[in-house]
């Protein structure tokens, strides 16, 4: 089947690697008198890795405006290498107002990767890579314009890319959807704002979905999360949605993600500077409902829960305060050591919740740790787990995806700790030391024996500038890896 070139008039991406002779360039060159040789030959456009050269073929073709983006050595090229380099060439796209665009498919096939996991990377790019953040500002924003007409020009079957183009947007989608909601300032993204756009997802996606109110926690005994809840006048959500891609109730994931939308450190108050940016304290939550936003769009044959424990940490007359016991659902008790170690707490909740509702394996996502920031930095998003099978899969799936994760050590000597109390079952801060690992561990007390991976997302949830695959900001790290994990079938 013979796709015609240049039937996209407004503007043609055209990809070039380095000593490699392409049948579309070659008719790319024809049409435009040899330009396209002399202009690599004298240095005016560029063979080399993300590099990209616009010309205008002023009437040589039908097309209004070719862009050549350099690919470098044809066999160099990894997903990661591949994603930015077409985020960055999205973002040029972008900036220049361009919002319809044809790319010549058979020209930016790299060695390492098929047709078909380059046309899924190319929309998951283009989503990701152009996403503009909301803002509240009176005065107009100039916005830039949206891509709103992508064509893939191939000389295979089209319908066989439908699919893997269909998918990829699915995942900025979900990306673009957690990015929002760690965004949305914490007076309007409240517990109880968080489970509606939890029921607005499942109203779009056909999930089931159930959401506990205080008096349902207390009835069930969630006293974890509700001392977190204690100081503040905004009640708390325990948010669950239920996707059954099976027909049995069985073999199920569940999600569990970290929702606190705001966090003042409670007693153990936070210094001034350390407050600010609080409001994504719930990126975990946010990584989840961008997996399941995924999920509902590609259906995968999977069973999964998407559990949150939902609450912002106040001071205030009725908060709860270090020397605090508190019964967890679990039955365990806990000494509160300190208050600014509440994500746990909220977490231990849903994690017992998710196994009373059959989850067989359980990775949660959470920004629990600044010490995860200092150990790993923004780079790799730290993890433990108390089983390497699923947490070799979990990582594959990361670096697939572009998410890096780093084990930490998880063994009895780190257990113990969060075992010491005078007072009771656990403690839910031992020590400053191997900070990260501590607060990893005392959740894998109420994980046990389920199989169980812990993702500390404090570094990587926030991008400190631009970069190729989107804005300053909120990154949406996780929803790729988890929605992943759940078509990984």
């Amino acid at each position: 089947m013979r796709i015609k070139l240049f039937q996209e008039k407004d503007t043609l991406v055209v990809g070039l690697f380095q000593d490699e002779k392409q049948s579309v360039v070659d008719e790319v060159n024809k049409h435009l008198n040899g330009f396209v040789t002399d202009g690599i030959k004298d240095g005016e456009i560029s063979t080399s890795y993300s590099q990209i050269t616009k010309i205008w073929p002023m009437g040589q073709c039908e097309t209004k405006r070719i862009y050549f983006i350099g690919l470098g050595k044809k066999n160099s090229l990894d997903r990661t290498l591949y994603r930015k380099a077409f985020g960055k060439l999205f973002q040029r796209l972008q900036a220049d107002h361009v919002t319809k665009v044809s790319i010549a498919m058979d020209s930016v096939i790299p060695a390492d990767l098929n047709k078909e996991e380059c046309a899924s990377l190319i929309t998951e790019s283009m989503g990701t890579a152009t996403y503009q953040l909301a803002h509240f500002k009176t005065g107009k924003r100039k916005d830039l314009p949206y891509i709103d007409s992508l064509t893939i020009v191939t000389e295979s079957e089209e319908e066989d890319l439908l699919l893997p183009l269909a998918e990829g947007y699915a995942f900025s989608k979900g990306v673009n959807t957690a990015r929002h909601l760690v965004h949305s300032p914490s007076n309007l993204l409240t517990a109880t704002a968080m489970a509606e756009y939890a029921r607005e997802l499942a109203l779009m996606h056909d999930f089931s979905i159930d959401v506990l109110e205080k008096e349902q926690m207390e009835e069930q005994g969630m006293g974890a999360l509700l001392a977190v809840n204690q100081g503040s006048e905004e009640p708390p959500a325990m948010i669950v949605l239920k996707y059954q891609g099976i027909e049995d109730w069985k073999d199920v994931t569940a999600f569990v993600g970290k929702g606190v939308t705001y966090d003042t450190g409670g007693y153990s108050i936070k210094p001034k500077t350390g407050m600010p940016g609080m409001k994504g304290d719930m990126g975990g939550a946010a990584a989840v409902l961008g997996a399941m936003e995924t999920i509902g769009r590609v259906k995968p044959k999977a069973n999964i829960l998407a559990v949150i424990p939902s609450t912002d940490n106040m001071i205030s007359g009725t908060a709860f305060k270090p020397d605090d016991v508190i019964t967890s659902l679990s039955g365990r008790t806990i000494e509160v050591l300190n208050t600014d170690a509440e994500g746990r707490l909220a977490l231990a909740d849903a994690v017992t919740y998710a196994k009373q509702l059959g989850a067989e394996r359980i990775i949660d996502v959470a920004t629990l740790t600044g010490g995860m920031v200092t150990a790993l930095g923004s780079w790799m998003t730290g993890a433990l787990t108390n089983q390497q099978d699923l947490y070799r899969q979990v990582e594959e799936l990361g670096a697939h995806m572009g998410e890096p994760i780093w084990q930490l050590p998880y063994n009895d000597d780190y257990r113990e700790q969060v075992r010491k109390s005078d007072i009771a079952d656990l403690n839910n801060s031992p020590t400053r030391k191997a900070h990260p690992i501590m607060g990893g561990a005392f959740i894998g007390e109420f994980a046990e024996d389920t199989p169980w991976v812990h993702l500390d997302i404090a570094g990587t949830s926030m991008a400190e500038s631009r970069h190729e695959l989107g804005p300053k900001g909120p990154t949406g790290v996780m929803a790729r890896t988890l929605a992943a994990f759940a078509m990984r079938n």
